[in-house]
């Protein structure tokens, strides 16, 4: 039996939650996924997977393997790179993910971090903050991208590493399209905002939870006319229809290019967002998760937090 293996076969069944899943994002058939989960139960002497006519999920020593299996992964996944890597040009794979509405940050990082170290292969996805989360805490996320006002809500330690505070703004058609980029207008109120017909992330996403909250202090409840869980569909369906959508200032810089828009400040209340990257604080990086927290504190990296995300210089053009 391959243990290895056997393991990161484990951690996909507890990621895909099924048998067929699973096996297909291993690469294997499924009566060799089940073969080998069957022979992981046999090294160990328990019953590892409650099985039924569907999957159902783990026993409680499965918990204790799975635990086990993923450190075990993380681990070789370093070693790997340890290996594989010279002095100064750090090699391997780099698990990263964002809420919504600041993958354009991680994005524009993912993109910087390749350019400075070309053996690091960055994997960017778009996760919800629980995901983000339970990401971190499985260690299948090396480095996550989110509010780093959530850390205290799981038993999880993480060490972060803040980068903007995010200013909300309302995205609507201008009247008359600016002759170069999005123009950035006047400050308009949150009770005001509650008037319009808006497209609104799911009630899932964090970024709904403070939206609604802000709505809440302006005095208003807002049923939204458009609710979607992508923020490319946000931007979309004010591009093309007669919604608007309230975006963060990264998710607004992102669509500078689009001169028909116009973005207001939403004041009345003033919401402010602490947004930062994370890791699970005391797990030893791999070397390209070093080399992705040492670009962090580079002034080329904050100059680009800057530019893209926060205020955006609230009351003049962007």
């Amino acid at each position: 039996m391959n243990l290895l293996a056997s393991m990161r076969y484990l951690v996909a069944l507890d990621e895909h939650r099924h048998f067929g899943r699973a096996a297909e994002a291993c690469h294997i058939t499924q009566p060799a996924l089940s073969n080998a989960l069957r022979a992981l139960e046999a090294e160990y002497g328990v019953v590892i997977v409650r099985r039924g006519r569907t999957y159902v999920g783990l026993t409680h020593e499965g918990e204790r393997v799975l635990a086990t299996a993923q450190r075990m992964l993380r681990e070789s996944e370093v070693l790997q790179q340890e290996l594989r890597s010279e002095e100064g040009n750090p090699c391997g794979h780099l698990r990263m993910a964002a809420v919504p509405t600041a993958i354009p940050m991680l994005a524009r990082f993912a993109a910087m971090l390749r350019q400075r170290h070309p053996g690091i292969v960055p994997a960017v996805l778009t996760m919800s903050s629980q995901e983000l989360e339970t990401g971190l805490d499985t260690l299948t996320l090396d480095l996550a991208l989110g509010y780093i006002e959530r850390m205290h809500l799981r038993d999880v330690k993480l060490d972060a590493w803040p980068q903007s505070i995010e200013h909300y703004f309302l995205l609507r058609r201008a009247e008359q399209p600016s002759a170069d980029v999005l123009r950035i207008g006047k400050p308009i109120a949150w009770a005001e905002a509650a008037a319009l017909p808006l497209c609104l992330l799911t009630p899932d996403m964090h970024n709904r939870a403070i939206i609604d909250q802000a709505f809440r202090g302006g005095g208003k409840t807002v049923p939204p006319a458009i609710e979607t869980n992508s923020v490319l569909a946000l931007v979309l369906a004010v591009v093309a229809g007669n919604v608007c959508s309230v975006l963060p200032g990264a998710m607004v810089a992102a669509v500078r290019h689009h001169r028909d828009l116009e973005a207001l400040p939403l004041v009345e209340p003033d919401v402010k967002t602490p947004i930062g990257f994370m890791t699970q604080q005391g797990v030893r990086p791999s070397r390209a998760l070093a080399a992705a927290l040492a670009m962090l504190q580079t002034p080329q990296w904050r100059e680009q937090v800057e530019l893209h995300s926060g205020a955006l210089g609230s009351g003049s053009s962007a």
